[in-house]
């Protein structure tokens, strides 16, 4: 891995992924890695995202829109209460997001590497 492969707002960010799908997950670790975060968890159902947020450590999140029949919603409304930047991934589109959150950045499936780090890279403020 080189040093040009990082994203300069994601260096050392610590970054939840919540995906049901075991690949999925996978990819996106390796593309976060690559854009120089670190992985803080995966979490494949609701209540083991939220455990973790409680847990903290979490600097942003990596949110499926589904996690099988589960809606991400408590996972989004808990991320923008404690004022944590998140961003979605889906394979439906903006009209899949919850209607809360739809301000929030949304990278469609399947998706390059550089469209997950910009995207998330967006949802940090930016330095003064």
């Amino acid at each position: 891995m080189m040093d040009e492969e990082h994203h300069p707002a994601l260096l050392g960010r610590r970054i939840l992924i919540v995906e049901d799908e075991p690949m999925i997950a996978l990819t996106i670790e390796e593309m976060l890695s690559e854009a120089g975060c670190r992985v803080a968890g995966t979490a494949t159902q609701i209540s083991d995202a939220l455990r973790l947020i409680a847990e903290g450590g979490i600097d942003g999140a990596v949110l499926d829109v589904n996690l099988g029949a589960e809606k991400i919603d408590p996972v989004a409304d808990e991320l923008a209460r404690l004022g944590c930047p998140f961003i979605f991934t889906t394979g439906y589109g903006a009209p899949g997001v919850p209607h809360a959150h739809v301000r929030q950045g949304i990278v469609q499936k399947p998706f390059r590497s550089a469209d997950l780090a910009n995207t998330l890279a967006r949802a940090f403020p930016r330095p003064a």
